[in-house]
C-alpha cells in the first residue's frame, strides 16, 4: 500500500474520525483508525461498537490496500507535520512509514482482520438544516443526565412527527425541548419515529456538522443493534441507540401560561452570576418576582450575603418567591438565545409539590418564541 495526500486534508480527516473514540478503550484494537486506499481515494473510519465515524478524501494512490494504525497518535502526528504532501506506505517488515518533507515516522501496524465491521445504515432518512440542528443540540443536550445509573436519561430523545423533529432531554430536575423543521422527502411517513441518542455523541455531531448545509439523518437496525446515522458531505457518524423507555416528559409542559415575568436575558445572567458567588455549590438562589423587578438573595457560609435586582415585567398574577438552582438557570438562559426571556409560573394539582417554572425565548417584551422550552423544578427554600 502506498499513497500521497494533502497534509491539511489528511489531518482534518484523521481528527474527525478519532474525535468520538473514548480516551481509554478496554480493547486496544478499537483505538485504531482504518485507512483504505483505492482508485476512489482514501476512506478513513473509526468504531468502538457504540459510535463510528467515517469520511472519504482525495488522494493519489500508487498501491491500493488497507491499514489499521493507532488513531490518536496518528492524529497528533498529522497535526504537527510540516507544510508538505504526506506519503504513507507499508514497508517490507509490515510497518507503516509516514514521510512529510524532512519528517519521517515509522508506526506499528495493527491487525486489520481483527477490526470490527463499520456499521452500514440503509433505513429511512430525512434532512434537517445543519445550523438549526447544531443549535438545537446545544440548547438541549446539557439537560441530559451525566449519571450512568439511569442510562435512558443520559440520552437525547429525537422524535420525528410529520415535518418536525423534536429534541428532548431531562435529568429529572429539568426538561429541555427544541423543535426544528424535518424534510422526509417523497417517502415521508405520517407515523412518528423516535431514537434515544447518547448526549455525548450527539453533542460532537452538532459541533462537527453545524456549518454543513443539510444533514441527512437515517434510522436503521432492529433489536439490540438499532443505530442512527448522521451524514453531511463526505462525513458520516453512526451511533448505537440507548435501549429503554424515555420518560413521557412532554406532558409536564403546561398549556396555560398567563402568569409570567419577562426579563432581559443578559442582565439576568450577570446578576445571577454575581449573587450566586456566595452560595454553597448545591444551595438554591432565592428569587422574588415583583410587579416591575426580580430580586435575588443569597446567604452563604461565614455570614456572606448578596442581593441584587433587575428590571422585569410581571403579568397575570401575584408576586412569586421561589428557589432555583443557579447553574441550571444559567444554562437555560444561555440556551434561549434571545434578548428577553419569559419565566412562566405553572400550577400543580398537588398542593404539597412545588410547580416547575417554564423558560422560553422572548424576542421582545411582548412577543415570545415557542421553538425552545425549558422546564426547571424549583428547590425548597428553608428560610
Amino acid at each position: 500500500m502506498k499513497f500521497h495526500v494533502n497534509r491539511d486534508v489528511f489531518s482534518e480527516a484523521v481528527s474527525f474520525v478519532v474525535k468520538l473514540l473514548p480516551q481509554r478503550n478496554p480493547q486496544p484494537i478499537l483505538a485504531g483508525v482504518l485507512i483504505e486506499a483505492s482508485d476512489q481515494g482514501l476512506s478513513l473510519a473509526a468504531f468502538d461498537y457504540e459510535a463510528s465515524a467515517r469520511t472519504t478524501i482525495e488522494a493519489t494512490v500508487d498501491e491500493p490496500g488497507t491499514i489499521l494504525v493507532h488513531g490518536r497518535l496518528l492524529s497528533e502526528i498529522a497535526s504537527r507535520l510540516p507544510n508538505a504532501p504526506i506519503q504513507i506506505e507499508v514497508d517490507a517488515d509490515g510497518g507503516i512509514l509516514l514521510t512529510c518533507g524532512s519528517a519521517r515516522f515509522t508506526l506499528a501496524s495493527m491487525p486489520v482482520q481483527e477490526y470490527p465491521a463499520i456499521p452500514e445504515v440503509t433505513g429511512e432518512s430525512g434532512l434537517v438544516p445543519a445550523e438549526d440542528f447544531g443549535t438545537a443540540i446545544a440548547q438541549v443536550a446539557f439537560a441530559a443526565s451525566r449519571d450512568d445509573v439511569t442510562p435512558v436519561l443520559t440520552g437525547v430523545q429525537l422524535e420525528v412527527s410529520g415535518t418536525r423533529l423534536s429534541l428532548v432531554a431531562t435529568d429529572r430536575y429539568r426538561v429541555a425541548l427544541r423543535e426544528i423543521p424535518w424534510d422526509g422527502g417523497t417517502a415521508a411517513s405520517e407515523e412518528s419515529t423516535a431514537a434515544l441518542v447518547p448526549a455525548r455523541t450527539l453533542t460532537e455531531v452538532g459541533k462537527t456538522f453545524a456549518h454543513s448545509g443539510d444533514i441527512s439523518i437515517a434510522f436503521s437496525g432492529s433489536g439490540d443493534r438499532e443505530i442512527i446515522a448522521f451524514t453531511a458531505g463526505n462525513k458520516t457518524v453512526t451511533s448505537l441507540l440507548i435501549k429503554g423507555n424515555f420518560p413521557p416528559v412532554r406532558r409536564l409542559f403546561p398549556e396555560q401560561t398567563e402568569h409570567h415575568a419577562v426579563v432581559n436575558t443578559a442582565e439576568l445572567v450577570e446578576a445571577v452570576r454575581r449573587v450566586s458567588l456566595v452560595l454553597d455549590r448545591s444551595a438554591p438562589l432565592r428569587f422574588t418576582f415583583g410587579p416591575d423587578s426580580v430580586s435575588m438573595d443569597a446567604s452563604g457560609t461565614e455570614q456572606a450575603r448578596a442581593s441584587e435586582s433587575v428590571d422585569a415585567t410581571l403579568l397575570g398574577g401575584d408576586e412569586v418567591t421561589l428557589g432555583l438552582n443557579p447553574q441550571y438557570l444559567l444554562e437555560s438562559l444561555g440556551a434561549v438565545k434571545s434578548e428577553f426571556v419569559r419565566i412562566t409560573f405553572t400550577s400543580s394539582d398537588n398542593a404539597n409539590k412545588l410547580s416547575p417554572v417554564l423558560i422560553t425565548p422572548q424576542t421582545s417584551v411582548d412577543k415570545d418564541g415557542e421553538s425552545f422550552k425549558y422546564l426547571l423544578q424549583p428547590n425548597l427554600l428553608l428560610r
